[in-house]
């Protein structure tokens, strides 16, 4: 018997699809193709699961399915009980910045928290509800104070940046529970998102002497990993995608300082510093390769995320790599990609397919003869364009698809909006790239 699709998970794909972004649920119904890069991130989740760590870069061009890419390695991180975090950067939201913008990013992801039962963001309170139940279930064990417990089951972190006040607000966010205090339980989460500004609101509000901010957002983050294992999850995914937002800052200085941010990720990962916690970095080629403004420019990246050369000669690639290049879907992946397409159209009802197979070969045969090999490497406009003749066809039963797949007209991808970040930063120095200040 044939699964039906839920209107829900039909409208939220197809809509999602047609306005080029990835849809944020549903997307085992349309997920093909790249199976040795999933096997390769499933195996850094079990890592992780373990008391590991990953770090990779997700490396595509635009349109070629980096974002559904990492949306699904998302799923199944969720599946297999991490605790998952994500945010685009731009630019207000930065890895590492002088006047807010990293705190932005900080509190975006922590918005963005999801758990197997909140797959859709905003998990943070919960996975809070769960490490105070779990420490009030110990409390009654060993009929001792529940404040006192949780200070003990956060000791560890006590010994990292911003830990000994982690450990108060989670404090805090107990005794709000206690007195039935909603604002103090607000002011805990506030403190936990990074929505304070100034050290002396928090201090007013729980007594704790620091913030989140600019300077500790990596630490922040690996005190999360920490705290999300004690309420009994298995680590924490950190997904940052549009990180072509730092290739595009026009200040030297400022580009430097957040690749110098990566490079602490990457080494913290690589040399097993850090616990229970991932990072997928989403980015395009020039984002990595362009020696002058990417991250091959910084030497030491450069260095530690150049392909294996063994790979490069043997025409193979090594999929432990920290840099990982998504490769293509292939024109056959592409056609199921139209039938699974097809089928969620139809909600799952093969009855009312709008267009049989033959018509699938020639969508594709039009899309090569139309943009040439783009159509496979780049796919977010063929599916555009496919579901856009769907559309037409449903609302207009009485015409064919053969007359209308010679009319439909294909863009070639191409990057969007590829201007210059201008800097906020007043102490940023001028850019040396565009020598604005040479004189003779």
């Amino acid at each position: 018997m044939e699964k039906r699709i839920r209107t829900k998970e039909k409208d939220a794909i197809i809509q999602s699809l047609k306005s080029g972004v990835t849809p944020k649920i549903g997307i085992q119904h349309i997920q093909v193709g790249r199976i040795n890069e999933v096997q390769a991130l499933y195996k850094d989740i079990e890592r992780i699961s373990e008391g590991g760590s990953a770090f990779r870069l997700i490396i595509g061009d635009y349109g070629s399915g980096k974002t559904f890419f990492l949306s699904v390695i998302r799923s199944i991180a969720l599946e297999r009980k991490l605790v998952t975090v994500n945010a685009d950067l731009s630019p207000d939201r930065r890895i590492h910045a002088t006047s807010g913008q990293a705190r932005n990013l900080y509190s975006e992801l922590m918005r963005n928290l999801s758990t197997r039962n909140k797959p859709d963001g905003n998990g943070l309170p919960s996975v809070v509800e769960k490490f105070i139940t779990v420490a009030r279930k110990e409390a009654d064990q060993k009929q001792a104070d529940v404040s006192s417990v949780i200070h003990e089951k956060l000791s560890d972190l006590t010994e990292l940046v911003g830990g000994y006040d982690f450990a108060k607000v989670i404090d805090a966010y107990w005794q709000g529970h206690e007195r039935d205090d909603d604002a103090l339980k607000t002011n805990a989460i506030r403190w936990l998102r990074a929505e304070y500004t100034t050290k002396t609101d928090a201090r007013r509000d729980l007594d704790v002497r620091t913030i989140i901010s600019d300077n500790s957002f990596y630490d922040s983050l690996k005190l999360m990993s920490l705290f999300v294992r004690q309420a009994g999850y298995e680590g924490l995914l950190v997904n940052l995608d549009e990180l072509v937002n730092l290739y595009k800052l026009g200040n030297t200085q400022a580009r430097t300082s957040n690749y110098e941010q990566i490079l602490r990720i990457l080494n913290d990962c690589l040399q097993g510093s850090a616990e229970y916690i991932g990072f997928l970095l989403g980015g395009t080629p020039e984002f990595l390769l362009d020696p002058r403004r990417g991250l091959y420019s910084y030497e030491a990246l450069q260095s530690r995320l150049a392909e294996n050369s063994f790979a490069q000669r043997a025409g193979v690639i090594d999929y432990s790599s920290p840099a990982l290049h998504l490769a293509s879907l292939t024109p056959e992946e592409l056609y199921i990609l139209l039938k699974n397409l097809r089928h969620v159209f139809a909600a799952g009802d093969t009855a009312h397919y709008l267009v049989p197979d033959e018509a699938l070969k020639a969508f594709l045969i039009h899309c090569n003869q139309t943009v040439g090999d783009a159509y496979f490497r780049t796919p977010r406009n063929t599916i555009k364009a496919f579901l856009d003749m769907l559309a037409v066809l449903e609302q207009n039963p009485s015409m064919l698809w053969s007359d209308l797949i010679n009319k439909i007209a294909i863009d070639e991808e191409r990057p969007s909006n590829v201007d210059e970040i201008k800097p906020s930063e007043n102490n940023d120095a001028i850019d040396s790239d565009d020598l604005a200040s040479f004189k003779l």
